[in-house]
């Protein structure tokens, strides 16, 4: 299991960096005005819908049902059932699209109510978003073929895929002039991305002898299974939608530059998200559906104490950084062209907040398969539903005051939420039985932070000092020097605690004392 982890999360790695690279043409491109709010409104709506119906409650639904049909009755049965959802999800995702199409000025007033006041950022995001929707179509069959891919422990593929997104948006960006402007060229860039991104995997299940067939709708036993466990997982995934759009919305009343503040500082906060929560939970679900579906539970549990092991080891770092030196990731990230000083302590203010539940959502994915590798959907529907009121809640309570940070620290507050009621029902239930690897894991990890911490909050002065001598390199340099020292200290310190504590995260069976 540690092979195909490492392996989601190095090309998940690869996505995050080709997107930082994305974001950072993004960034000196649109900066953070009019045009840069109205593509981040455009972009997030096809995105908050496959949130919904795709990845979340999809991959919920669709990978235990069909790893189970795959163990217990062979692969030709789970290739048909396959096809048959995925008549299913064409059908569905066409009818949305031309709702979305026909409707599209309405869908901007109800998620983005603010822009209505200013006419030419408004039909603006119209505009875009019409080119942007079409994406949902293919991002959604994109994520049926990946959970058979995955299903089938093929997962080099389906991580790849949201390269190709990246790659395709700075492709047209870098042509923008051929464009009427900016946001133009990046919208191509989506609706293309997602072509490829079908392209892609589509070919990969093929080569397996996996593909989805297109066959005629049909509510067999595994199908009718399916949609059983897909209604309360699309709901649960629409209560955490339900925070972002409250944030879309809510940010659409902010001044303008506030909807981007917030983007910019979630591109830098989804990378230990997409590269640590993501591919935990890419692996985990199906090995879990596995070993459960086979009778295995130890197997199960061990798969999981070791995957939540490792996801707050690599995690500690970036949450100390998103708390310690916000100011400094921004501007060494973003503060060129026309992404100005206040745009980067913006959205340095957002990141900090977003930083506080860090922990907790990389933690939920871990959690959540401690019901969805059993078919439970219904109970982290119903935790995400309270999580999500509080969340919202907080959000209308205090973004007047406190602007976009407000919007992010919700967010984080609804995480953590989120991640001790799934926790404490699934120890009571005893879907989930931490060993011992894990509590040693979390103490050096803890230990190597405070040691992070120590250099975040004492080296930075000379280092900033040391780097004035490279002019308009400075902030970049600075970030580099500071990042690699922390990450020496942290490694370094984490190694001596682990080998002290006695522990091996790469053993592949439990141990009887465990």
């Amino acid at each position: 299991m540690f092979k195909h982890l490492l392996s989601v999360s190095l090309f998940t790695l690869l996505s995050r960096a080709t997107g930082f690279a994305r974001d950072i043409v993004l960034a000196r491109v649109l900066g953070a005005g009019l045009i840069a709010d109205a593509f981040v409104v455009a972009f997030r709506l096809p995105n908050h819908f496959r949130a919904i119906f795709g990845e979340g409650a999809f991959n919920a639904a669709f990978v235990p049902t069909y790893s189970r049909t795959l163990e217990q009755e062979g692969a030709e049965t789970a290739r048909r059932f396959a096809g048959h959802v995925n008549a299913w999800l064409l059908i569905s995702q066409i009818v949305l699209l031309a709702l979305a199409l026909a409707f599209t000025p309405q869908l901007v007033r109800l998620l983005a109510p603010g822009f209505a006041d200013e006419p030419e950022k408004f039909a603006l995001t119209v505009a875009l978003t019409r080119i942007t929707f079409p994406y949902l179509l293919c991002v959604t069959l994109v994520t049926l073929h990946s959970g058979v891919l995955n299903a089938n422990r093929r997962f080099a593929a389906a991580a790849f895929a949201p390269v190709l997104l990246n790659l395709s948006m700075i492709a047209a960006l870098a042509v923008a002039v051929l464009f009427p402007n900016a946001g133009f060229a990046a919208a191509v860039g989506v609706l293309i991305a997602g072509l490829l991104e079908l392209a892609l995997v589509t070919g990969a299940a093929r080569r397996i002898g996996a593909l989805a067939p297109m066959a005629r709708p049909a509510l067999n036993e595994q199908v009718k299974r399916f949609f059983k466990v897909l209604a309360p997982a699309v709901i649960g995934s629409a209560g955490v939608q339900i925070a972002i759009f409250a944030d879309t919305i809510i940010g659409s009343f902010l001044p303008t530059g506030g909807p981007s503040s917030i983007y910019y500082a979630d591109r830098i906060y989804q990378l230990p998200v997409g590269v640590l929560g993501v591919a935990a939970g890419t692996v985990l679900l199906p090995e879990m559906s596995r070993r459960l579906a086979a009778g295995d539970e130890g197997a199960a549990f061990h798969a999981q104490n070791r995957t939540m092991a490792l996801t707050i080891a690599l995690a500690a770092p970036f949450f100390v950084a998103f708390l310690t030196i916000p100011d400094a990731i921004m501007r060494g990230v973003f503060r060129h062209g026309a992404f100005t000083e206040t745009d980067a302590l913006a959205s340095a203010a957002v990141l900090a907040a977003y930083g506080l539940g860090l922990p907790a959502v990389l933690l939920i994915r871990s959690a959540v398969a401690s019901f969805q590798a059993r078919g439970d959907t219904m109970t982290p529907m119903i935790v995400s539903l309270l999580a999500v009121a509080v969340n919202v809640a907080l959000k209308i309570a205090f973004w007047k005051q406190y602007g976009a940070p407000a919007l992010a620290a919700a967010t984080a507050v609804g995480a953590w939420i989120n991640v001790a009621l799934l926790t404490g029902l699934a120890l009571k239930r005893g879907w989930m039985k931490p060993d011992g690897t894990l509590a040693r894991v979390a103490l050096a990890s803890a230990l190597a932070a405070g040691a992070l911490t120590a250099v975040a909050l004492f080296a930075r002065a000379p280092i900033e000092e040391y780097g004035r001598q490279f002019g308009v390199l400075a902030r970049l340099v600075d970030l580099a020097i500071l990042g690699a020292a922390g990450a020496a200290i942290y490694v370094a310190v984490l190694a001596v605690a682990l080998l002290a504590l006695k522990v091996r995260l790469a053993r592949v069976t439990p141990t009887k004392t465990e």
